[in-house]
This record gives structure tokens, sequence and C-alpha cells, in this order.
């Protein structure tokens, strides 16, 4: 048997394109002690993969031309050499790869061990959404470094995305009003929906700042920031006194080099707002998983979470599902089900 994998084809010179990975068969894994086989059912596209194809150093290794990408997934145990797990267990991880079949060491620290999957609390792509990685960056990035308090204004770019639609209800949970950025009226009407007060059409806005001052008209308290570029010097022109804002992605200006990514220079204004900026790794709060899984189970067991997803059906269109994202074109969490199955 053969194993059908995507790896990356050359490092992309701007947005990456389905032709930046190419598909390959490579002889089918096989477990070693204490490891298990998994044949992968739902892969999750996210943003901070296209710091993953690039040279440029990063916060952690990323891809080189001919090896698999990586990606995080749900499958299932067919083969066990591990004595916690048998064939039939559901199984998420950050290391499985754009690949059908992989083999995981559960045992690994931090980000890179293995997760049970229970199909009885959520469906269990959700693992691969509001109960996992997103989930975890939505609601440390809020509760640790946000911190909104009750009638604060949050405002969120990209919030219709894994990770914003999240910001978004947390935060209206703690009692803030939220402001969203999106770049559809449907998008922004599923924000509405989630319990965001007001909303900002990035593409149809010609003036950000002042869209910005319209919505929020005694400041921005709480910035979490998901789009980097010019969407982040309209948020900054427009900080409250105190205010704190979350820097978790850079979509906008991703595929830029260094460099060019450069804009408004803000050191005036943050020190008349005495605001604080933080940058925001989820990786650097995996132990603080459980904790927050916990809490958004609950969230979502009274009703106050809600969750959209993107599916694309089967792993040739892994590489589309990516450009999808990137792009903008996707509406809620990005994720491929494989052809083989589903769960």
């Amino acid at each position: 048997m053969t194993n059908r994998q995507w790896v990356l084809d050359a490092y992309p010179d701007g947005p990456a394109t389905e032709e930046t990975w190419r598909l390959e068969e490579a002889p089918m894994p096989e477990p070693g002690p204490r490891q298990v086989l998994v044949r992968i059912r739902w892969l999750s596209l996210d943003p901070y993969m296209r710091g993953r194809i690039s040279p440029a150093a990063n916060y952690t290794a990323g891809v080189k031309p001919g090896e698999a990408m990586h990606g995080g997934g749900v499958g299932e145990v067919i083969e066990s050499r591990h004595p916690d797990w048998k064939p039939g267990d559901l199984i998420e991880a950050m290391t499985l790869g754009w690949r059908e079949h992989a083999v995981l060491t559960p045992d690994l620290p931090g980000a890179s061990r293995a997760n049970r999957v229970d199909p009885g609390l959520a469906p269990p792509q959700a693992m691969l959404s509001w109960l996992g990685m997103p989930g975890l960056t939505a609601w440390i990035g809020l509760t640790e470094m946000g911190r909104p308090r009750p009638g604060d204004t949050v405002l969120v770019s990209a919030a219709s995305g894994a990770v914003g639609q999240l910001v978004c209800q947390i935060a209206a949970a703690m009692g803030a009003r939220v402001v969203a950025i999106a770049g559809s009226p449907e998008k922004l009407a599923h924000c509405r929906a989630l319990g965001c007060a007001a909303g900002i059409d990035h593409r149809a806005t010609t003036d950000m700042a002042a869209a910005i001052a319209e919505a929020c008209p005694n400041g921005v308290d709480v910035f979490f920031d998901n789009t980097g570029g010019p969407i982040h010097d309209a948020a900054i022109a427009n900080l409250a006194t105190h205010a704190r804002v979350v820097i978790c992605g850079r979509i906008a200006v991703i595929d830029k080099a260094p460099e060019a990514d450069i804009g408004l220079r803000a050191s005036a204004r943050l020190i008349v707002t005495r605001a604080s900026i933080h940058g925001l790794v989820v990786f650097d709060w995996w132990h603080r998983r459980e904790e927050a899984m916990a809490k958004l189970a609950a969230l979502h067991r009274e009703g106050r979470l809600q969750f959209r997803e993107d599916v694309l059906e089967g792993f040739e269109r892994v590489p589309e599902a990516y450009v999808r994202m990137m792009a903008g074109r996707n509406l809620g969490k990005q994720l491929v089900r494989l052809r083989d199955g589903s769960l």
C-alpha cells in the first residue's frame, strides 16, 4: 500500500497557489513502539501555514521543498503499538500533515501531543476549531492579554474566521460591546448573529480609520488583530486610553517581505493612550489547553457558542482549500474532509 501526501514543490514568491504543492505517493508508514498508525479523516487549514512555507526564520521550523506539508487533523487509529490506544480510537494532533495516513507518537509534550477525541462531546472536527487550537488562541488572547471589562469596546478583525468568530462570542459573553471587521455583507451578518453590535466591511470601506471611529465612538479598548496591515494601522489610530492590542495574525501582509511590512509609526499614539501591545503565539500556552477547552465546552452547552465551518470534500482539494482560505473566500473554519470516509 502507498500513502498519498502533498509536498512543498518550491517556496512561493508572493501568495501561494495550488501549484505550490505537488501530490506524491510514499510507502505506507509503520508504527514503532508506543506509536499509532492513523487514517486521517479531517484536515485543518490555517493562516499560520504560510509561515511554514517560507525560508525566513519563524517561531518554529518550516517545511523545505520536497517535504510533506505540516498541518493538524483528526483521524482514526487503524494500528496501535501503544498500550493506551486501540484501533477505532479517534485522535487529533497538530503533526499529522497533509497526507492520508500518518504515524503519531502520542506521548510527545506540548503542541506535539496527540489528543483523544470524544465524539459524544461534539463533532470530531470541532477539535480543529472551537475545541482545539483556534479555541485556545481566542481564549488566551482575550482572557490573558485583552482582558475586556463589561462595557468595553472590543474590535475584532477577520471576525468571521476560525479564531475571530470565537473572539466575538467570548468577548460578548464577558459583557463587552463587540465590533466586527470582515470582508462581505454575508460575513458581517454572521458576526451580528454571534452577538456583534456593529460591523465594518473592509472591502467596501475607503477610509478604515473613519469607519472604526464611527463604529467605536469612545475608542477601541481591546483590538484583537488577526490581519495586520492597513486595518491594524487604522485601529491603532483609534485606541482608547489604556487599550490592549492582541496581535494574533497578519494575513493581510503575510506574503510581503518582512521589510515591506511597515505602516503607521504609532509611538506617539501609544504614549498618549498608554496602550499595551501583546504578540500571541498559541503554542506558548499549550499547557492551558485543557482549562480553555473546558470553559469553551461550558459556553457551548449554555448555547452561547456557535461555530460555522467551510468544508471542501476530498484529499485532492487540500491546496485549493488553503488558497481559498488565504484569499478570504471561506466563511468560517476552513476544513477538508477526506474522500474515504467521514466522522
